[in-house]
């Protein structure tokens, strides 16, 4: 009978092969990202795929029966002129808003770039209402526009001009919001401008200022290139900011039903509205998918079309 060799007391074990280094990094590196992750289908990715199924059904939150009606929540959607008001209010809100916060705030850094003493003090009183309540400020904003009594038409009479409605005018209302909306947001504009600012290299104006060049060739040639990235950004945040408007609406508009007459009335708003009132959550879901679908869209495009390279 053949016998089975004994180890050699005293003989090294045979080791298994062990993960090289590179395999341990790409183990840490997933088991970090994994929480991070599955948040974010969890929270982002699963809600956009129940919305998207809702919106092709007849979605009754009482009812277990959730019958199939494909397309026709989106037909519905196009022929229905609130939804198209809203709509057209919406791209209003990003037309207007999105390039005056972004010269305001530039305008702003450029400003406090400049100053030497207080610098700090005047970064903190641009940015203190980007950190007050959304509601607060459109309570506020909402007592100053107030056709009697309010700031701003007090300001006007001392000029001789007749009080204004603003808010209660059908073609005021939305600018009068989109003033808040600029106020408000005009700290956090200056505050990525001013990183912008500080990180582009002083070489670059001392050799402008060695050529000779004038302070508009420098801002022209020099500032807003290298701002480039920065102003992708703003453009980017701000355009999403003002497609998802809806505080401001509610709070500063009459009876919060963005009026008069529709005039304020935006995507969020007609969603809300629709779902938690209206209780058409299948229609309100295919107006959630539009509305991400746009932000998704004016997103890609956005940095197709503004991000360019330049060559100093």
């Amino acid at each position: 009978m053949a016998t089975v060799p004994q180890p050699v007391r005293g003989a090294p074990r045979p080791t298994r092969p062990g993960l090289t280094l590179a395999q341990k990094r790409t183990l840490w590196a997933w088991g970090a990202l994994a929480v991070p992750l599955l948040f974010f289908l969890v929270v982002r990715i699963l809600p956009t795929l129940v919305a998207l199924n809702m919106s092709f059904r007849q979605w009754d939150m009482l009812s277990p029966d959730k019958p199939w009606v494909g397309m026709a929540n989106y037909q519905k959607l196009f022929k229905d002129p609130v939804f198209v008001r809203s709509l057209t209010n919406t791209f209003l809100y990003v037309v207007v808003g999105v390039p005056v916060q972004l010269i305001l705030g530039l305008g702003v850094a450029l400003l406090i770039q400049r100053v030497n003493r207080f610098a700090g003090l005047f970064r903190t009183l641009y940015f203190i209402p980007y950190i007050t309540s959304a509601v607060a400020v459109a309570w506020v904003w909402r007592w100053m526009l107030q056709e009697h009594g309010g700031i701003f038409n007090e300001l006007l009479h001392l000029v001789g001009i007749a009080p204004q409605k603003f808010l209660g005018s059908p073609t005021q209302a939305l600018y009068s919001i989109v003033a808040a909306i600029v106020w408000q947001g005009l700290g956090f504009q200056m505050v990525i401008f001013l990183a912008g600012l500080e990180a582009i290299p002083t070489m670059f104006y001392e050799a402008a200022q060695l050529d000779g060049a004038s302070p508009w060739q420098v801002f022209r040639h020099i500032t807003l290139p290298l701002l480039n990235p920065t102003i992708v950004f703003s453009a980017i945040i701000g355009t999403i900011r003002y497609l998802q408007v809806f505080t401001e609406v509610l709070s500063m508009s009459n009876q919060g039903q963005g009026g008069p007459l529709n005039s304020t009335k935006t995507l969020v708003l007609f969603i809300y509205q629709e779902a938690f009132k209206s209780s058409k959550y299948g229609y309100a879901a295919a107006a959630t998918v539009v509305l991400f679908l746009i932000i998704l869209v004016l997103t890609v495009v956005q940095n197709k079309l503004i991000t360019r390279k330049y060559e100093y």
